[in-house]
């Protein structure tokens, strides 16, 4: 299903997170060991919110990103985005929920006047997107002057002599895992699948690049397979 394109995509990838809402933040915890809940906490360190400052957590899910904000940045406004309703209805009934402003959005076309946030974030969209450039341009429409974007998602590794260990786990632990908790194996086969069609991560960085990002640098993670992407609105 990787290989869909177009609104084709968009609607599988909204249709796929429906699915497995319920379910999604527990799959998440079991696949990193729990990693990616200081993943999070980097993401969040790196948008580096000024006192009262506005972030976007654009296809936040369950708002995870953005709960995290309120908890390192008290004073700030976290607006949680995303384009399926179910993982929102999730999010809402989470503790902390109340404190963000929660909205129905298309990364390709955000609702937002240019330059309203310090900071736009997010976790494991952009591998989802339809139009990657088009998706950075708006990031950089909606953000201030000298804000942040700052981006955790699936990267594509390099071979090296862990990749039949790394290919075992993505291909078969984390459709197994999902089978067993969501019910749904298709779900978490499309997982590697778009990992391993989703860009490198210096790919990724020169893309932010090209966007008008400066000072963009990255970190890898989980031996290759995360990395977590920083840039600058100058």
């Amino acid at each position: 299903m990787a290989n869909l394109t177009g609104r084709r995509r968009a609607e599988y990838v909204q249709d796929l997170f429906s699915r497995i809402a319920h379910r999604y933040d527990l799959m998440n915890r079991v696949m990193t060991a729990g990693q990616d809940i200081a993943w999070r906490q980097e993401v969040i360190r790196r948008a580096a919110l000024p006192p009262g400052g506005r972030l976007l957590d654009l296809g936040a899910g369950t708002g995870d990103l953005a709960r995290e904000a309120t908890a390192q940045f008290p004073g700030c406004r976290a607006v949680a985005a995303d384009f399926t309703m179910q993982m929102m209805l999730v999010g809402r009934s989470r503790p902390g929920a109340r404190r963000l402003d929660w909205l129905s959005a298309d990364a390709l076309q955000l609702s937002f006047p240019p330059g309203t946030f310090d900071a736009v974030v997010s976790g494991f969209l952009l591998r989802n997107v339809i139009d990657l450039p088009l998706v950075l341009q708006e990031h950089y429409r909606v953000m201030k002057s000298g804000g942040r974007i700052v981006c955790l998602d699936t990267t594509r590794p390099s071979r090296n002599f862990l990749s039949p260990l790394i290919n075992f786990h993505l291909h078969f632990v984390i459709p197994t895992l999902g089978e067993l908790l969501t019910g749904e194996r298709g779900a978490y086969a499309y997982l590697p699948e778009s990992t391993e069609k989703f860009l490198g991560a210096e790919e990724l960085a020169a893309r932010m690049v090209a966007a008008g990002f400066q000072g963009v640098g990255f970190l890898r993670l989980m031996f290759g397979t995360v990395a977590i992407h920083w840039g600058e609105r100058p």
